[in-house]
């Protein structure tokens, strides 16, 4: 059964990979607290399960909680990730699925205005040119798929930061300037620094007071080839800084367990995503583990990031919010 399990994984990740070729080359419900600032998708809230109240106009939201109390108060303001994916550490690609399905079932993909992987723009000695090369199709299928098997995402483009320089440089830099006190720009760093620097230096210069940069790790900080992270601070963006998820975040394979047996689909993939990085040959750290770490700072953000967001996530808070969308949006047919 191992065998047969494992060549399934092998002719997906072939098909994935073909897929991505194309596309680069050419019981409870979640608990919402309004943000008078958000001009919100009403559509998205109730695909959700986010139960509105009837002062749904941005004065309260109806108080129903997860079984585990969780609530989603995004900040003000809209949301980048830049993630990597291409260095040796394939973490990304379960770190990019649960991102994207954790803002699907919080009904907050309208707030997402910019994604770009892979990065990383000089390749490093511990990953050759070819597994490179294989990373960059492997992060623009866990994009692409898990874009559309959980919907939402549709006027949404995910750039490969490396092989679409100047289109993820000038995207980023769009958002960039169009943010105000009002509505600002968080940019989850789920990668090397040096994309968003080189987007702020071509954004106007009085937007950058209204960025604000979460980190976890000081490895994506002291990564840049070309930027060191006190250079990207010196732009005048915030730096919100929360602890390494690692820790509750980088888990034993089992603890997933119950995506890899879910019967929808939705978790099967997002679960597979992880487990292909787990089998991944470049490194030799993620065996035994499924790793979603950077995911954990897209859950601070829809928490409520510095307004009380949840800086120490679990698998079982991921869990929580992914079921619940689930349990209200079961598949058609």
């Amino acid at each position: 059964m191992r065998v047969i399990f494992l060549s399934a994984i092998f002719l997906v990740c072939l098909s994935m990979i073909a897929e991505a070729q194309n596309s680069v080359m050419n019981d409870s419900h979640i608990r919402v607290k309004p943000n008078n600032g958000i001009n919100e998708s009403l559509i998205d809230r109730d695909r959700a399960g986010i139960v509105l109240s009837s002062r749904a106009k941005g004065e309260s939201l109806q108080n129903i909680d997860t079984e585990l109390g969780i609530v989603i108060s995004p900040p003000a303001g809209r949301l980048a990730i830049v993630a990597d994916g291409n260095s040796p550490d394939p973490d990304d690609l379960g770190g990019t699925a649960v991102s994207l399905a954790l803002l699907r079932s919080a009904g907050l993909t309208d707030r997402l205005v910019h994604y770009s992987h892979s990065c990383d723009l000089v390749r490093g000695v511990r990953i050759s040119e070819r597994a490179e090369r294989e990373r960059h199709y492997l992060m623009q299928v866990a994009c692409d798929i898990t874009a559309r098997r959980w919907g939402g995402y549709d006027s949404l483009v995910f750039f490969d930061a490396l092989w679409q320089q100047e289109e993820t440089v000038n995207d980023l830099a769009k958002a960039i300037n169009e943010s105000s006190a009002e509505n600002p720009l968080w940019i989850i760093e789920a990668g090397e620094p040096d994309i968003i620097a080189l987007a702020l230096e071509v954004a106007d210069n009085d937007k950058s007071q209204f960025v604000k940069v979460i980190t976890h790790h000081p490895a994506n900080d002291n990564a840049g080839d070309f930027y060191t992270w006190k250079q990207l601070l010196d732009f005048g963006v915030e730096e919100v800084r929360i602890p390494d998820q690692n820790t509750n975040l980088k888990v034993d394979l089992s603890q997933w367990d119950w995506a890899k047996n879910h019967v929808d689909p939705r978790i099967q993939w997002v679960w597979m995503l992880g487990k292909i990085a787990e089998v991944d040959d470049v490194v030799k750290f993620q065996k035994g583990k499924w790793d979603c770490s950077d995911a954990g700072m897209v859950l601070y953000w829809i928490t409520g990031a510095t307004d009380g967001g949840m800086k120490s996530g679990t698998v079982e808070n991921v869990k929580s919010i992914l079921l619940n969308y689930i349990k209200i949006n079961p598949m058609a047919g």
